[in-house]
């Protein structure tokens, strides 16, 4: 019996069991999570901190017989390692799984920074149904907090907080909050609305220890100590893949994969925030840590691995790791696209209106447009995503961005339409 093993039961491991099920109704299921929870969604605790749901809101899947009824085996454990030459999975618990087919679906776990008393009683990640029951208890009206980061993930946890009524500080390394998403201008213009909403925030400063208490002490590089009832470390993610050490699996920020999803061991596959997959967009390699990624990635890794049992080609093919993120930070919208940084070689055009708290970037190779972001511009961002994900040639409409950015949605529908009519043409042709 054809056995395919499943690591991590987040949104990719799960869609990657459905579908196996879907294509192959008799091969053996394995799902391995490793906490003692139903499957749930990470984006869901924000909105549960908030209290618009209940734990319950968070499951991926209502139904508490659903993976029973199709017949998947739930493995509540942890892998110690993953032996290649055997096909073999060694459990934490002391148990061995063979498998003929597996995915690495592990996601990934928060880093946790060298600050002396990181670990004391008070500070909490914000990653897990635990961590959230947790913070719940500690974050009441009027308790004093203190966030440790200002990334995007810091930033939907900020509005998480700001909705329960604490006293909220935010402190971010970087110059300017949401670095890795946002320029300086649009960074900045996200911190004085943040400022405005009544939140404290120190940028390019660290934290330099915390002293254990009730309150917390927690000394900053500015020269300041603030108290604080909670501390939540929001420092980043990486993809959660050290049992992987010494597999002979290909790893470098995350698990090195091809456009089928397979590793560089045949029959190995991986998606989601572990996965470091091939962008055909930009012919990179790439973790893109968003859900409609991992779901993507889970379905064509899933028939890939059906495909693998039955001695056929791996066919299905990831067409682009989607670099997306749209932010509502305290009801302020931004979003970036793509190599919003830009290229060496490319063109640049940008907008601001502070008094307004509009801003929109544009970056240009040639006459396609490769990367953006924008502060405040809502009505852009359909626009947006599609010229960078489909690589519109823009033709003429280039220089038209290029004189006013604004024209993004008229550009789009003038392109994207031509370009479509050009490529139905040429199909034809070739016919």
């Amino acid at each position: 019996m054809t056995h395919h093993v499943i690591l991590g039961s987040g949104p990719a491991g799960v869609i990657a069991a459905e579908t196996i099920r879907k294509h192959a109704p008799d091969d053996t299921i394995t799902l391995i999570g490793d906490e003692p929870e139903p499957s749930y969604s990470r984006m869901a605790i924000p909105y549960l901190l908030m209290g618009n749901i209940d734990e319950s809101g968070t499951y991926l899947r209502k139904s508490p017989t659903h993976f029973a009824d199709l017949k998947i085996d739930v493995i509540l454990d942890r892998v110690r390692s993953v032996q290649t030459a055997t096909k073999s999975i060694a459990l934490k618990s002391g148990g061995e799984i063979h498998y003929d087919t597996l995915l690495i679906a592990t996601g990934s776990h928060p880093v946790s920074p060298p600050i002396p008393g990181i670990k004391s009683e008070g500070v909490h990640t914000c990653w897990t149904l635990e961590d959230a029951r947790a913070i719940a208890a500690l974050a009441q009206p009027g308790a004093r907090v203190l966030q440790l980061g200002a990334g995007f993930i810091g930033c939907i946890i900020m509005e998480a907080l700001a909705a329960r009524g604490v006293h909220l500080s935010v402190v971010e390394m970087g110059d300017r909050m949401v670095p890795r998403m946002m320029g300086p201008v649009a960074g900045g213009m996200i911190r004085d609305w943040v400022e405005s909403k009544g939140v404290e925030v120190f940028t390019s400063t660290k934290v330099e220890s915390i002293e254990p208490g009730k309150p917390l002490n927690v000394k900053l590089s500015n020269g300041k100590t603030l108290q604080a009832d909670l501390v939540i470390s929001a420092a980043g993610v990486r993809p959660a893949i050290g049992f992987l050490e010494g597999s002979g699996v290909l790893c470098l920020l995350g698990v090195l994969t091809d456009e089928h999803l397979q590793t560089n061991v045949p029959g190995i596959f991986a998606a989601g925030d572990c996965a470091e997959a091939f962008d055909k967009v930009s012919g990179k390699t790439m973790v893109s840590a968003i859900q409609p990624n991992a779901s993507e990635q889970a379905r064509i890794a899933a028939a890939n691995m059906v495909a693998f049992t039955r001695g056929k080609p791996v066919q299905a093919e990831l067409k682009g790791v989607t670099q997306i993120n749209v932010l509502d930070t305290l009801g302020l919208i931004s979003a970036s696209f793509g190599d919003w940084q830009g290229v060496p070689d490319g063109e640049h055009v940008e907008i601001t209106d502070q008094a307004a708290g509009k801003h929109l970037s544009l970056q240009f190779k040639g006459d396609v447009l490769i990367g953006c972001n924008c502060v405040g511009w809502t009505q852009h961002v359909g626009a947006m995503r599609g010229l960078v994900e489909g690589q519109v040639k823009l033709g003429a409409w280039k220089d038209t961005l290029m004189r006013d950015p604004t024209r993004l949605v008229e550009a789009y529908q003038a392109a994207a339409h031509g370009q479509a009519n050009w490529s139905g043409a040429h199909d034809k042709d070739k016919r």
